[in-house]
């Protein structure tokens, strides 16, 4: 059951004793069937961190989101830590599609339109210094 699971998707250790304990394996196996996975090298926090953040960041997601997100799959902090640098060029550029995407290449002449595309992007997951980048004129297209 555990690989058929693994073999959809990547998926977190914490989810996979999650999805065994719901289908009715007790505790302690649900977890000596992860410990045994992580042990022959078919499960990995760190790779299925790699593929969520790669994921959601294609999906438009930034990284305060997508932090809380792997926080709730129950990725430990030093794994998330080495997969989501919030000071990484590649958030400045994505906030900047994301706005785009949603807006258009024009930037707000009123406060409250500002306002509400920095709520969607802060929604979005994106940091105050990387909304203020794709709200600043000097990167407009």
């Amino acid at each position: 059951m555990a690989m058929n699971m693994l073999a959809r998707r990547e998926h977190s250790a914490y989810e996979l004793q999650q999805k065994l304990s719901r289908k009715g394996c007790r505790n302690d196996l649900a977890l000596s069937v992860v410990l045994q996975l992580q042990t022959d090298g078919l499960q990995s926090d760190s790779s299925f961190t790699r593929a969520y953040r790669r994921y959601r960041s294609n999906r438009g997601f930034g990284p305060v989101r997508i932090q809380l997100e792997l926080e709730r799959k129950g990725v430990a902090s030093e794994i998330i830590r080495q997969w989501l640098d919030f000071n990484a060029l590649e958030w400045y550029e994505a906030v900047k599609r994301v706005r785009i995407k949603k807006y258009g290449s024009e930037l707000p002449n009123d406060y409250p339109e500002r306002a509400r595309q920095a709520r969607f992007l802060h929604y979005r997951g994106f940091t105050h210094e990387q909304i203020d980048h794709a709200m600043s004129t000097e990167h407009c297209e």
